[in-house]
């Protein structure tokens, strides 16, 4: 299968191919709970996450870099009030926009090609990538819209993580380096080019470039590694996927046949 921008995201190539979205979706990260039910699910397209404001705000600055707003805007109407008018969350996004485009350091690192499309093997099945600043022979760059770039958040057992970690971009960065390197021959650097949303207590959006050094880059792909083989089994169907029993698609999908115990209640703590 050749992929394109038109059929990156049909079921064809979600099937055919493993990509980094897909994989958290079955093994999940430290923020995100692993629902490899939820992942069978939205791969035969019976399940569909619900967009929230986050990721519609993120997208529509990605979209902006992209030079598809005008296209984000027509399909998606409710970013706009009654009157017209962009809804508060996007007069939010384009003062991101706005900020970004008054840094020449932040820029520089947003003028590759945009949304590069590469393929390879990996661990056992074909990959994709979609890039969103590739920079030949330079560095590979992904753009982030979040709440904060600082703020740590608490995992059990590890401590304090940030925000690369816990949401599983060094497993992105992994992933986009080695197909990269397939493609190219060259192992080029990853980088997450970082802006916080503006709220009532900061106003102003935060902007960092930030490097995700190899050693964490080569310890995310060791995971990934680990994990595959069990993916690849639910994947291909040999093998059910377990469920995680406590997201959305678990609670619409659940069949009640007995009771718990009272200690399974606690059994996640």
């Amino acid at each position: 299968m050749i992929l394109t921008a038109d059929n990156y995201y049909s079921q064809e190539a979600d099937k055919e191919f493993m990509s980094v979205s897909q994989f958290k979706d079955f093994s999940g990260t430290y923020g995100k709970l692993p629902c490899e039910f939820t992942a069978m699910e939205k791969l035969e397209r019976r399940w569909e996450e619900p967009k929230s404001t986050a990721l519609m705000v993120g997208s529509y600055v990605d979209s902006y870099f992209e030079g598809t707003l005008d296209k984000f805007k027509l399909e998606n109407p409710d970013l706009f009030k009654r009157d017209g008018a962009l809804k508060a969350d996007y007069v939010g996004a384009e003062r991101v926009i706005e900020r970004i485009e008054r840094d020449p350091y932040f820029m520089k690192f947003m003028s590759g090609e945009k949304q590069v499309i590469m393929t390879g093997e990996l661990f056992g099945t074909k990959w994709k990538i979609k890039i969103d600043s590739y920079l030949e022979d330079i560095a590979i760059v992904d753009l982030k819209v979040m709440a904060s770039i600082t703020e740590l958040k608490w995992v059990r057992d590890i401590g304090y993580l940030d925000f690369v970690r816990y949401w599983g971009y060094d497993i992105q960065g992994a992933i986009y380096q080695e197909i990269v390197r397939q493609n190219t021959g060259k192992k080029l650097p990853f980088y997450i080019a970082g802006a916080t949303k503006p709220t009532t207590t900061q106003r102003e959006p935060d902007i960092r470039i930030i490097h995700v050094t190899d050693n964490y880059l080569a310890e995310a792909l060791n995971m990934v590694e680990m994990n595959m083989p069990r993916i690849l089994r639910v994947k291909s169907g040999e093998t059910e996927p377990d469920r995680c029993e406590l997201c959305d698609c678990c609670r619409k999908a659940r069949v009640l046949s007995a009771p718990i115990s009272i200690t399974d209640l606690t059994a996640g703590i």
